[in-house]
């Protein structure tokens, strides 16, 4: 097995700069879920419907890609002791420009309105333009080690892939030219899913989840595999006659990457924490949608032909990364709280723990309601028109129970630091 991570906590960037993209996370979801819950069906569930793209970019764009980016504006100095450049300046942008785009998006997709696809496009290219290349500027200095390393190193050059598709899809349906949709779109969702988010989760998860959760730690074949063993179908993908033989070849290495990771979750030391059923359902989502995806839709029964992209869709971006990403909030926002209490602390005065900073059973509803939203949103395809409002809320309900909890750990850091700044004025000589 590999040997425990050196990690530079004294290289951690500025409370702002990480909960600036943080902190808002879940207030994306809660609008994802509403958008869900009251919005015009549309053709629900259909992969193509208004709704289903509109509901997708809330949650990967206005959710998924500021937690992301946060993540890797935290990791790349104290995993990988490479600050990122400018990482100040852009993070205040990151929540807000995301949700805009967002916006935009939605009007494009259920409105019919070019001028949001305009706006998403220039803005997109704006923003994560500027993300990519400060991620990459600090990415060549990064000494690679293991899959975690290896992940941040080529983080900015994924989003940029996926950004960058996007754009150009963005810019067909604005008017802007011409290009043949269907090569693009499906490695849009390709890059997207799989070179950015899952590869992300799984690199994050190479770290995170052994030191939180105390799972055994990846063995070296793991580590020197990822994330390349993901990209080498993704890569393949670009030819459209090897098209086929690339998507049996990435569902199984996601497959076998999802069994090993289930395996390893489950016989984690710390199964009593109430985040730990998500990291078991992550695993099992992203197994279950590597198998959908090598089922031939032609041969089943139509209602199954219709709920099979949905249901992958479901798995992978709602089992597979909103559930981690839960997860990873309840530890990682009081762990970055004790964190720079600590570092602002004198020396033998009192720093609250995580466990005081965020009781782990204020998340126990949180972790059985998105559970709960998971299996309804999988229901769906049965009953659209009464199952969307049912798990459009319950989704909604869970992603604002996380941030008002989010909100809860923040005022409790304002508290003990102006404790911790009362104490020492009043220490200090006249």
């Amino acid at each position: 097995m590999s040997t425990a991570k050196i990690l530079s906590y004294e290289l951690s960037p500025s409370p702002a700069t990480i909960f600036g993209c943080l902190l808002p996370a879940p207030w994306l979801g809660v609008a994802a879920g509403l958008m869900l819950a009251f919005f015009p069906l549309q053709g629900l569930p259909e992969r193509f419907s208004p709704l289903t793209l509109a509901v997708t970019h809330c949650l990967a764009l206005g959710m998924l890609a500021p937690v992301m980016t946060g993540a890797l504006f935290q990791l790349m100095p104290v995993v990988a002791q490479q600050a990122v450049p400018a990482a100040r300046m852009i993070a205040p942008f990151v929540a807000v420009g995301s949700a805009l785009i967002v916006a935009g998006l939605s009007a494009g997709f259920l409105y019919g309105m070019q001028s949001g696809f305009m706006f998403a496009a220039g803005l997109a290219a704006l923003l994560y333009g500027s993300v990519v290349i400060a991620l990459l500027l600090a990415a060549w200095r990064i000494q690679v080690v293991d899959a975690t390393t290896r992940t941040l190193r080529w983080a900015g050059l994924t989003l940029g892939i996926v950004v960058a598709l996007g754009i150009a899809l963005a810019g067909q349906f604005s008017g802007w030219w011409q290009l043949d949709i269907m090569f693009i779109l499906p490695r849009h969702v390709a890059w997207g899913l799989v070179g950015w988010i899952a590869c992300l989760v799984l690199g994050v998860a190479t770290t995170t989840v052994p030191m939180f959760w105390q799972t055994r730690r990846p063995s070296l074949h793991w580590q020197a595999g990822l994330p390349g063993l993901l990209w080498l179908p993704l890569c393949l993908a670009i030819w459209p006659p090897l098209w086929s033989a690339a998507l049996y070849l990435g569902c199984g290495i996601m497959a076998t990457l999802a069994f090993i990771s289930l395996v390893a979750v489950w016989h984690a030391r710390r199964r009593f924490d109430p985040a730990w059923p998500l990291w078991l359902t992550c695993a099992g989502s992203w197994l279950l949608a590597a198998i959908l995806c090598t089922l031939n839709p032609d041969v089943l029964p139509t209602q199954l032909a219709t709920a099979l992209p949905w249901w992958t869709g479901v798995l992978a971006l709602v089992g597979g990364a909103v559930l981690p990403v839960n997860a990873m909030l309840g530890k990682i926002i009081p762990f970055l709280v004790f964190l720079h209490l600590r570092r602002q602390t004198p020396a033998g005065q009192r720093v609250p723990t995580m466990q005081a900073v965020l009781p782990p059973q204020r998340l126990v509803w949180q972790t059985r309601l998105v559970l709960l939203s998971l299996l309804l949103l999988l229901a769906l395809p049965f009953a659209p028109s009464r199952l969307a409002l049912i798990a459009g809320l319950a989704f909604a309900l869970a992603q604002a129970w996380m941030g008002i909890l989010m909100l809860m750990t923040l005022w409790r850091y304002r508290q003990e630091l102006r404790a911790v700044l009362h104490t020492s004025a009043t220490a200090s000589p006249k």
